[in-house]
C-alpha cells in the first residue's frame, strides 16, 4: 500500500544548503514563542512569557487598582489577551470623554493604558543571559558568511534580546531609526533598504522597549528600556496604523515578500495576528517565487491559523512536530534512509525523541533547536555521487517542494 508522507531529511537537506550559502534573500519572522521557549540557567520559568502568560502577569499586577474595570473589559472581549485589552482601553480613552464606563472616564482609561504599558515594560525588560543562547546562535549564523542580501528580522516582540545579541557580537544592524541625541525614524531609509548587506535589518512590527512619542507626537528611540509606545495595528483604526513607524515597517514586510526568490522563516509565531497573516497571504498569492517556511511548536491540527494559509498557498510550508503541510498536503513525518553516511549527526539536530510523549518527532518548532540548526549549517556536509537525491531536491523544496511517496515501511 502506498501512502503520502513527508521525509524530513530531504527538506532539511535543502534548507541547510540554502541557509549555509549566503546567496538567497532570507528573513526571519519571530513571535512571542521565541523568548518564551528560553529558561534562564537553573530555572523552569520562561525568560519572557508568551502572550497568555504576559496577560495574567499584567492583570495580577494591576488588580488592586484596576481589577473591576479589567474584569469587565475581559468579559466583553472574545479571546481577550493583553493586546486586545490594551487596544480597547486606548479606544475608550479616546472617545468617552467625561462619561464613565466600568468606573473610568476618558482620562482614567488613558492612565490605565500607561499603567499597562509600564507593566509590560517591566516584564519584558529582561537582559540576554550571558554565554550562548538561541539569539547568539542566530547571530552566529547571520555573521558567519558573506551575504549578497541582508538578513531581515521581523518581530512582534517588544524585548531587546536580538539587539543585545547583535551588539555583543559587534554585528551592525539598522532598525529604522537614525541620530544620536534623540534617534528619529527615517521611513525613506527603510523603504530604500540600500545599506550594506552586512548590516542586519531589525523591524519591530508592534513597537519596542525604548520607543516613545516626543513633544510633536513623533516616535523616537529614547535609549531607555521603558515601554510607552506599543501598538497592535490589527486592532486599531486605519488612520492610526498609517502613522510612522508602523506603516513603513509593514510596507517593508510586503516589499520583502514581493521581491523575487525570497524565503521567510517563521519561528515562535502562531499566525493569529490577522494583520500580519493577511499581508503574508496576499504576498504569497501575488509572488509565487517567494516562500514561507513556518516552524510551529504545536501539533499540526492545533496550528489552525497557519494551516489556513498553508492549505491555500503552495509556497508556504508548515512544519509541526507530528506532521507537515507542504504544497497544501498535510501528511505525517517519516524519515527514510540516511541521505549520506554522515547524515545521522545532522538528523539529530532536527529529529529526536520528545521528552514528554516519548515519541520521535520533528523538533525545529522549538526556537532553541531551530537556532542551533541554523548556527551549525556551515558544518562539513558531504553528498557522495551515489546519493544525489538530497541535492536534486534542494531546488524543488525551495519553491515549496512536493510530498514524498513512500511505502508502508517508510522507504522512499
Amino acid at each position: 500500500m502506498t501512502v503520502s508522507v513527508h521525509n524530513p531529511d530531504q527538506y532539511m537537506a535543502s534548507l541547510r544548503q540554502i541557509i549555509a550559502q549566503g546567496r538567497k534573500r532570507v528573513g526571519l519572522l519571530v513571535g512571542a514563542g521565541a523568548p518564551a521557549g528560553i529558561c534562564p540557567s537553573g530555572g523552569d520559568k520562561p525568560l519572557i512569557p508568551a502572550v497568555a502568560g504576559l496577560t495574567e502577569m499584567v492583570m495580577a499586577a494591576l488588580n488592586a487598582t484596576y481589577g473591576e474595570t479589567l474584569t469587565a473589559l475581559r468579559a466583553e472581549i472574545e479571546n481577550s489577551n493583553i493586546e486586545t485589552i490594551l487596544s480597547r482601553v486606548r479606544s475608550l480613552g479616546g472617545v468617552i470623554g467625561t462619561t464613565k464606563v466600568h468606573g473610568l472616564d476618558g482620562d482614567g482609561y488613558k492612565a490605565l493604558s500607561e499603567a499597562i504599558c509600564m507593566q509590560i515594560g517591566k516584564i519584558v525588560n529582561q537582559p540576554l543571559p550571558e554565554g550562548p543562547s538561541p539569539y547568539t546562535e542566530f547571530v552566529t549564523w547571520i555573521s558567519g558568511t558573506g551575504r549578497e542580501h541582508p538578513v531581515e528580522i521581523f518581530t512582534t516582540n517588544y524585548d531587546l534580546l536580538f539587539e543585545q545579541a547583535l551588539e555583543r557580537t559587534r554585528v551592525p544592524f539598522f532598525d529604522g531609526f537614525t541620530g544620536s541625541s534623540e534617534p528619529f525614524f527615517d521611513p525613506s531609509s527603510v523603504a530604500s533598504n540600500d545599506l550594506p548587506a552586512r548590516w542586519t535589518r531589525m523591524w519591530k512590527l508592534h513597537g519596542s522597549l525604548g520607543w516613545a512619542a516626543n513633544t510633536k507626537g513623533e516616535v523616537v528611540r529614547t535609549g531607555r528600556a521603558d515601554a510607552t509606545h506599543l501598538v497592535f495595528p490589527e486592532h486599531l483604526k486605519y488612520d492610526q496604523t498609517q502613522k510612522a513607524p508602523y506603516a513603513a515597517l509593514f510596507d517593508r514586510l510586503r516589499a520583502f515578500l514581493m521581491t523575487p526568490d525570497t524565503l521567510l522563516i517563521a519561528t515562535g509565531f502562531s499566525f493569529a495576528d490577522a494583520h500580519i497573516s493577511a499581508r503574508i497571504d496576499e504576498c504569497l498569492a501575488a509572488n509565487p517565487s517567494a516562500s514561507v517556511f513556518a516552524f510551529q511548536f504545536k501539533p499540526l491540527e492545533q496550528e489552525v491559523y497557519a494551516c489556513d494559509i498553508a492549505g491555500r498557498r503552495a509556497n508556504m510550508s508548515l512544519y509541526s512536530p507530528d506532521r507537515a503541510m507542504i504544497n497544501g498536503i498535510a501528511a505525517p513525518w517519516m524519515p527514510g534512509d540516511l541521505p549520506t553516511r554522515d547524515w545521522g549527526a545532522i538528523r539529530a539536530t532536527y529529529w529526536g525523541i520528545d521528552d514528554k510523549s516519548g515519541q520521535a518527532q520533528f523538533q525545529l518548532g522549538r526556537f532553541d533547536r531551530l537556532a542551533r540548526f541554523f548556527s551549525s549549517s556551515r558544518a562539513a556536509q558531504y553528498f557522495p555521487s551515489s546519493q544525489p537525491v538530497a541535492v536534486a531536491t534542494a531546488a524543488t523544496v525551495a519553491d515549496g517542494g512536493a510530498p514524498v511517496e513512500a511505502d508502508a515501511s517508510g522507504q522512499t
